[in-house]
C-alpha cells in the first residue's frame, strides 16, 4: 500500500484533532479491528531533540485513524513547517506506514 501524503495545519497553544480514513485501492473502507497506531511530529524529520505524539484513536469499522493533541502539547511545537508520519500495527505485528505530510504550526497571540 502507497504512503498517503496529507498536508495539516496546527495551531499552536489550541486542542487539534483530525481524522484519515484508510482505503483500498478501490476505495472500498479497510477494516482495522486489532491495529494500533503511533504518530509523532519533529521539526525535522531526524530532529530527535524536540518530538511530540499525537494520541491515535482507531475506529475499527470506518477505517478511520484520528490524530489529536491537547493544547498542553500544541505550546510545545515549534512554529513553522514541522513533519509527521502515523505508522499502523496489524494484530498480526506488521507495522506499516499508511499516511506522512508536514505540519504547519501556525503562532497563536492570544495563548
Amino acid at each position: 500500500m502507497a504512503v498517503e501524503s496529507i498536508n495539516i495545519q496546527i495551531d499552536k497553544g489550541t486542542d487539534f484533532s483530525q481524522n484519515f480514513v484508510m482505503k483500498n485501492p478501490d476505495q472500498t473502507i479497510i477494516d482495522l479491528t486489532g491495529y494500533t497506531g503511533v504518530s509523532k511530529v519533529r521539526k525535522y524529520p531526524e530532529d530527535s531533540s524536540n518530538v511530540q505524539s499525537f494520541a491515535v484513536g482507531i475506529a475499527s469499522t470506518t477505517g478511520t485513524i484520528t490524530l489529536s493533541m491537547g493544547t498542553t502539547v500544541t505550546s510545545n511545537l515549534t512554529v513553522g513547517r514541522n513533519y509527521y508520519d502515523i505508522l499502523v500495527t496489524s494484530g498480526s505485528s506488521v507495522v506499516s506506514k499508511v499516511f506522512e505530510g508536514s505540519v504547519m504550526v501556525n503562532a497563536t497571540i492570544s495563548v
